[in-house]
C-alpha cells in the first residue's frame, strides 16, 4: 500500500518549490504537499448504495518578504517558477504582519522519531463492501430493530512532506480504517435510531463487524418509547462518547489563537485551578497508533507531550509560532496546516481515567440522567455559558428505569469543569479521548 504514493516525488516537488521562492526573492518559505488516496463503500437493506475512490495531491507554498506573507496551492505542481513568482508578488502587497514568519530554527526538529503510522493492509472495495454487509445484517437481526440507516466501511492512505528554506524536511505516510452502521427501532413516529462505529490507524485493532452492528441495533431499541422530564437539578453522566464534547470545548478555550484574540473563558485562568484536584489531561503526538500521532507538526518543530491540566491546574495553551510570538510565549509544537498558514490546535488529548466504573458513579449519584446523545453547539466561547440538547435515560437509585429526550442541559463550563468526575472505561480510540464523566447539579430543562 505505501508504494501507491511516491515519498520521493513529494519531496521533490515541495524542495523544488522552496528553491523556486528564494529565487523569486522570498526572504523565507515553506513548502507542504500533501497526497492522498482513499476508498468508502456504503451499503443499506443488503445492497451496495455507493463506491467511492478519491484521490487528491496538493502542494501549497508559503513566503514571507519581510513581515509580509502569501501562500498559493495547486492540485497539481504546476511550474514551481511560476507558482513562486505570484506567492511573491502576492506577499509584495500584503499588508505587514508582524507575527508572521517561519519556526525559530533551533526549534526544528531534527532527527525523525519512529511512529505506528502506516498500516501496509490495502483494503479492496469488495473487501470493504463485505464489512458493512456484515455490520448491517447483525444490527438487523437484533430484536426490535425494524430497519437499517445504512452501513459504511473505509480506507484511507495520506502522505505529507514539509520543506522550509531554513533546513527542515520531513515527510510521513499513514493509514485509516473505519466503519460505522446505523440502526432504526420501531415504526411511525416512535421510531428511534442509533449507531455505532470504529476508526483506527490500524486495520487489526477495529472492532469485529458484528459488534459493530450488534451496539447499533441495541442501542436503537433501547431508546424507544422516551419519556419527558420535568425541568429540575440532578446529577448527569456523560457516556465517554458524549464526554468527548466536553474535551472539545476545553481544547477550544485553551487555543492560543482565542487566547490572542481575547474570545476564551480562560484566557487568565493560567496557572489556576479550573478542575478538581487530581484531574489530569494529556495531549500526546507521540501515542502509539493515535489518530492524529504525527513525528512533527505544521511548522516542522518537535513537540513534546504537553500535561495541559495537572493535578486540576491549567499549564498550557496550544501554541504555534505566530500565537506564541503574539502571547509573548515558547511555542509548544501545536502548529496545525490551516490554509496559507498554520493554527494552534491539539493532537491527541485525552482526560485521564478515574479509579470508579459508569455503574459505581451512578451508584453514588442515585437519581440522574445519563446522557448518550447531545444536540447543537450552545457553548459560548467567550463566557463558558452551556446549553446543549440531550438525550438518554433516567437512572433512579443508580438503575436505568427509562429513555428519555428533549432535553436541555445549561450550566457554565466554568462551574461544570470543577465539578467533573472521571469514570475508568477510557475510550481510547481517537484523537479526543475521554472516559465516562459525571457532573453533579445541572440544570435540566424538559417540561
Amino acid at each position: 500500500m505505501s508504494e501507491s504514493i511516491d515519498q520521493g516525488e513529494l519531496q521533490n516537488r515541495a524542495g523544488r518549490l522552496v528553491d523556486a521562492a528564494r529565487k523569486a526573492g522570498a526572504d523565507a518559505c515553506d513548502a507542504i504537499a500533501v497526497s492522498g488516496v482513499s476508498l468508502s463503500v456504503d451499503v443499506r437493506e443488503g445492497k451496495v448504495e455507493e463506491t467511492e475512490r478519491a484521490e487528491g495531491d496538493t502542494v501549497t507554498l508559503r513566503v514571507f518578504v519581510g513581515k509580509k506573507t502569501a501562500a498559493v496551492s495547486a492540485n497539481r505542481a504546476d511550474d514551481p517558477a511560476d507558482l513562486a513568482a505570484r506567492a511573491v508578488a502576492m506577499a509584495k502587497v500584503a499588508p505587514e504582519d508582524p507575527y508572521a514568519g517561519l519556526a525559530d530554527q533551533d526549534r526544528l526538529l531534527k532527527t525523525l522519531p519512529e511512529l505506528e503510522l502506516l498500516d501496509t493492509t490495502e483494503m479492496t472495495a469488495d473487501q470493504l463492501a463485505n464489512i458493512a454487509l456484515e455490520a448491517e445484517a447483525v444490527g438487523l437481526a437484533v430484536s426490535g430493530v425494524s430497519k437499517s440507516g445504512g452501513a459504511g466501511a473505509s480506507w484511507r492512505l495520506a502522505g505529507v512532506v514539509l520543506a522550509t528554506s531554513h533546513g527542515f524536511e520531513g515527510a510521513y505516510l499513514s493509514s485509516r480504517y473505519g466503519m460505522s452502521m446505523t440502526a432504526v427501532a420501531g415504526d411511525g413516529t416512535g421510531m428511534e435510531r442509533d449507531y455505532d462505529f470504529d476508526s483506527r490507524t490500524f486495520f487489526e485493532d477495529l472492532d469485529a463487524p458484528s459488534e459493530i452492528g450488534k451496539r447499533a441495533g441495541e442501542r436503537a431499541v433501547r431508546r424507544l418509547n422516551p419519556q419527558k422530564i420535568t425541568t429540575r437539578t440532578a446529577n448527569v453522566i456523560y457516556e465517554s462518547r458524549a464526554a468527548r464534547s466536553l474535551l472539545g470545548h476545553l481544547s477550544g478555550a485553551v487555543n492560543g489563537a482565542s487566547i490572542a484574540r481575547k474570545t476564551s473563558f480562560l484566557r487568565d485562568k493560567m496557572e489556576t485551578a479550573i478542575f478538581a484536584p487530581g484531574i489530569e489531561i494529556v495531549d500526546d503526538p507521540f501515542k502509539r497508533r493515535g489518530a492524529a500521532t504525527r513525528p512533527f507538526d505544521g511548522e516542522g518543530t518537535a513537540a513534546g507531550v504537553l500535561k495541559v491540566i495537572e493535578d486540576g491546574v491549567l499549564k498550557h495553551w496550544f501554541l504555534d509560532g505566530a500565537t506564541g510570538r503574539e502571547l509573548g510565549l515558547e511555542p509548544n509544537g501545536r502548529a496545525n496546516r490551516s490554509g496559507s498558514g498554520t493554527s494552534p490546535g491539539p493532537t491527541n488529548i485525552t482526560l485521564m481515567p478515574g479509579q470508579k466504573s459508569p455503574e459505581e458513579l451512578m451508584r453514588e449519584a442515585g437519581s440522574g440522567l445519563l446522557v448518550t446523545d447531545l444536540i447543537g453547539h450552545g457553548v459560548n466561547g467567550l463566557t463558558g455559558d452551556y446549553s446543549r440538547g440531550a438525550a438518554g435515560f433516567w437512572f433512579e437509585n443508580g438503575e436505568i428505569v427509562e429513555p428519555v429526550s428533549e432535553i436541555t442541559i445549561a450550566g457554565s463550563l466554568n462551574d461544570m469543569f470543577k465539578r467533573m468526575v472521571p469514570a475508568s472505561d477510557l475510550d481510547n480510540r481517537y484523537s479526543a479521548a475521554t472516559p465516562s464523566v459525571m457532573i453533579e447539579g445541572l440544570a435540566l430543562a424538559g417540561n
